[in-house]
């Protein structure tokens, strides 16, 4: 992950891809229609390197929404955590747990993540559909292709 070894990593890793085991695992069977800009095997990949890919995307958007800490507290406290989850949201979305904790705010963001795209057809389409309804990033060109870029290098993308 993009993560890396930072301390609290391996935990985050572990819970996300039990996430996309359970309530993400919409994101597994999708194909959205944009996702040979971030991982080009990915139509033809299995469950594994699938879920890989949205853990490595996921991790990826991490780095511009909070580089990495669980603690952030964005916008005046309005967005929280990792993913920078605002509370209204977490609720709307029946996420459990603390939305500070780390993998409780990556489950959470698996579970927003699995009903945009679901809903979308796309990770981010021009922007601001699938994954940038809710996260800011994916709205920026140039952080989208840096999200971009970085799982389109990825094992689980090239095989």
């Amino acid at each position: 992950m993009r993560w890396g070894s930072r301390r609290g990593s391996d935990a985050w890793t572990s819970e996300l891809l039990a996430a996309l085991e359970s309530h993400g695992g919409r994101l597994v069977q999708v194909v959205p229609a944009d996702v040979s800009a971030y991982c080009p095997s990915y139509v033809t990949a299995g469950v594994e390197q699938r879920k890989a890919f949205w853990a490595g995307l996921v991790s990826s958007i991490a780095k511009h929404e909070s580089t990495w800490n669980p603690g952030a507290r964005g916008g005046g406290g309005k967005w929280l955590g990792l993913m920078q989850i605002a509370p209204s949201t977490w609720r709307a979305y029946g996420c459990d747990g603390q939305i500070l904790d780390g993998g409780d705010n990556l489950s959470c963001a698996v579970r927003i993540m699995a009903k945009q795209v679901g809903r979308d057809g796309v990770i981010a389409g021009g922007g601001a559909r699938g994954v940038g309804r809710d996260w800011a990033p994916m709205r920026s060109g140039s952080k989208r292709a840096d999200i971009a870029g970085w799982t389109r290098q990825q094992s689980y993308c090239n095989g």
